[in-house]
């Protein structure tokens, strides 16, 4: 053979060795020959209450997606947000700070963006190739701001930059990355164009553009939260395009509304489970589900008329544990045994470090989060946090500690510290602050 056509043969069979190992070992996920890094979907919902889905307990609601995630995976029963509103929660689950050390502690108007040496998830999981998208509500960085998605590890987003603008379901736009995109069917007013809708048609783009690399998709929806000002304006802001299967109900026009929102986003959820199915990606891909806190009395909406908070205490805005428990449900087929419940104590701040080691990054140091992996896997010893803490200040002071199932809750600055034993008192009803004043030194001093 011609000594040039031997150096094609021998450059060639360079190259194809050179793939193999790259397809078994650098591509990200590669932990064994043949293997690749799990794909990342992240799906949040926006003010959705611990008891808004039927396996946690709702029994109007029908949400049988979601709720087939749970069947075929496993489901949390006490997983925190990272806070009780919307972009501190956030903050918490994109950097791995609590509240003590998060950059962003409340819905600040103007609001406060993440820095630049915040690192996200988006971030951790760039370092090992993943292609990261965001389609839904940021909240922490608006247009100009160094907070900007694109800015913190998202090679696309699309979506709402502000929590304030997402109350709005009927924009007149949007953001694309960095560029302001138009709505046509919602200019001068009208209401063509739902903007949840968008987000889901992105994301299965998305899934269809990505589904041969690793990817993190990051879905943080927009319902049930309401339209607040809207809300203000007509008695009624749980804006959504029509009252589906509720049309009927003898019901106040704002059930219908968040009735309709949680069907809406239970077909959606199941339009993203049929979409993995015919990329033949499902085994390869975990898909988490939750809330970024706990349900509202907005919109003219009544947080009991579906007991969207369960049997717990207090809603959005509070630090009892309705205000900041949340639905979290994670499924991996072949690798998370179907149909487990687990009472595993974690928080928002514990995802960053748990997809990091899932996607086999390394999570930066010095941040409050727990890897929870094992407690997903069900593999090797899972560590325990000492405590988990948060705060919030807008409306009057409040704090808030778990330390094993002791519960700590201080309403006003100066306020004495109510303590609840979660084990045999989850709904807090029970404050047994003088029965045990050693327990209640110990929070306080924390």
């Amino acid at each position: 053979m011609h000594r040039t056509s031997v150096l094609k043969v021998f450059s060639f069979a360079v190259l194809i060795a050179t793939a193999i190992a790259f397809e078994s070992s650098s591509i990200p996920g590669a932990t064994s020959p043949g293997e690749v890094r799990p794909n990342i979907i992240f799906i949040m919902a926006d003010d959705l209450g611990y008891g808004d889905l039927g396996s946690y307990g709702q029994e109007t609601l029908q949400t049988p997606h979601i709720d087939r995630l749970a069947a075929e995976g496993i489901r949390f029963t006490q997983v925190y947000a990272g806070s009780t509103v919307c972009a501190p929660s956030r903050c918490a689950l994109m950097t791995g700070m609590h509240m003590g050390h998060a950059t962003v502690r409340g819905n600040h108007r103007p609001e406060w963006p993440l820095r630049p040496d915040d690192v996200t998830v988006a971030e951790v999981l760039k370092t090992v190739g993943y292609r990261t998208a965001m389609f839904g509500k940021w909240g922490v960085g608006g247009p100009g701001t160094l907070g900007r998605p694109n800015l913190q590890g998202f090679d696309e987003f699309f979506g709402y930059l502000s929590q304030v603008h997402a109350h709005n379901f009927y924009p007149d736009h949007l953001w694309t990355n960095d560029i302001e995109t138009f709505l046509r069917g919602n200019l001068s007013g009208q209401r063509g164009t739902y903007s949840h809708d968008l987000f889901t048609e992105r994301a299965l783009g998305f899934l269809e553009r990505n589904h041969q690399r690793p990817f993190f998709l990051y879905l943080p929806y927009t319902i049930p939260h309401a339209n607040n000002e809207r809300g203000r304006a007509t008695g009624d802001g749980m804006e959504v395009p029509d009252y589906g299967s509720f049309a009927g109900k003898d019901w106040p026009a704002p059930e219908k509304g968040m009735a309709a929102m949680v069907e809406r986003l239970d077909a959606d959820v199941g339009r993203i489970l049929d979409k993995l199915e015919e990329l033949r990606i499902t085994k390869n891909t975990i898909v988490f589900f939750t809330s970024d806190n706990g349900p509202h009395r907005e919109g003219g909406h009544d947080p009991e008329f579906f007991g969207s908070r369960g049997s717990l205490r207090g809603i959005k805005r509070d630090l009892y544990e309705g205000g900041i428990r949340v639905p979290m449900i994670v499924r991996w087929p072949g690798q998370i045994e179907p149909g487990q419940v687990s009472d595993q104590v974690w928080a928002f701040w514990d995802v960053l470090p748990t997809v990091a080691e899932l996607a086999g990054a390394s999570a930066p140091e010095g941040i409050d989060g727990i890897s929870m992996a094992p407690a997903i896997l069900g593999r090797g010893k899972q560590s325990q946090h000492d405590y988990l803490y948060w705060e919030f200040f807008e409306g009057g002071f409040k704090q808030a500690v778990r330390m094993g199932d002791w519960k700590g809750v201080r309403v006003g600055a100066k306020s004495r510290i109510e303590l609840y034993d979660l084990k045999t008192d989850p709904g807090e009803e029970h404050d047994v602050r003088s029965q045990n004043p050693l327990s209640s030194s110990t929070l306080t001093g924390l």
